[in-house]
Order: C-alpha cells, then structure tokens, then sequence
C-alpha cells in the first residue's frame, strides 16, 4: 500500500468517524432515555401497586372492624342508625378498593383478595338480615362473629403475599 492509498483511508475514516459521531451520539442518547423511561414505568407501576395494597389493607381491616363491632351490637340490641351508616360507609371504601385492586395485580393477589371479601361479604349479608330481623335458620350474631373469625388468618395471607409481590422480604 502506497503513501498515497493510506492517506486516502486515512482520511475517509476520518470523514466517516467525523460523520458517524453524531449517529452514535444520537443513538446512545435515545437507548438511555429509553432505559430511563422503563426505569420510571417500573417504579411507577410499583409506587402505584403499593398505594393500591395500602388502601386495600387499610379497608379490609377497616370494614372486618366495623362488621365486628356492629355484630356485637346486633347482639347486645344496641345497633344504632349511626352504626348502620359507619358499616355502610366503610362496606362502600372496602368495595371501592376492592375492585381497584382487581385491576392492576397479579392473580395471587387477586385470590387472596377474593377470599377475604368471601368472608367479608357473607358476615355483611348475615349482620344485614340479622337488623331486618329477617334472619336465616342458625343464623346469630354470635354465629357470624365465628364467621368473622376466618377473615383473619385470610387477612394475613393477603397482606404476606402483597408484601411478597412488592418484594419486602420478612
């Protein structure tokens, strides 16, 4: 190869090092925004699963208390309008949350969530009929509050496993 040759290859790899500069840059700079982009949809996603099993929890709990309390008042005869309200209030932000949740988690949570509402659902249904007065054979307050009973362990199936999906470990 002659002096003459390798200046000439020479100085086309420079014109095309010089060229293809700008496409690399451009290149790189798009494949970092898109790293950064996913990395914010991931952290989206879990900041907004988080806030959804919060909310989910917090209800549940909320809802099991009140149907609780409101089934020791059944029984005791002291079941107020405002007591009535306080069930209705936190069934509606239990269900709210509820079907919030069916939208955005995994199916393991999801069964989990069924189960809890199962129970939740049925004791709410019984402490209903029991206030009419229109309740059915073997059903009693204090029947039901057995009944309740079996939300807690799924309570606590439900809060493990979405803490496990949000990757906190015990």
């Amino acid at each position: 190869m002659g002096a003459a040759t390798a200046a000439m290859v020479t100085a086309i790899v420079g014109v095309l090092g010089t060229l293809a500069a700008p496409l690399v840059t451009t290149w790189s700079s798009r494949r970092q925004r898109r790293a950064e982009s996913q990395v914010e949809e991931r952290r989206r996603h879990f900041e907004e699963r988080r806030a959804a099993y919060t909310a989910m929890n917090r209800t549940s709990r909320h809802f099991h208390t009140m149907l609780k309390d409101a089934l020791h008042r059944l029984r005791d005869g002291v079941y107020t309008d405002e007591d009535r309200a306080q069930v209705e209030e936190a069934r509606r932000e239990y269900r709210d949350r509820y079907a919030e949740v069916q939208m955005i988690v995994p199916e393991r949570v999801l069964a989990a969530s069924r189960e809890v509402n199962r129970v939740l659902a049925a004791v709410d249904a019984t402490a209903k009929r029991l206030d009419r007065g229109l309740a059915r054979e073997g059903e009693s307050a204090e029947r039901a509050l057995l009944d309740l009973k079996t939300a807690e362990p799924a309570l606590t199936a439900m809060r493990r496993i979405m803490r496990q999906d949000l990757g906190i470990a015990d």
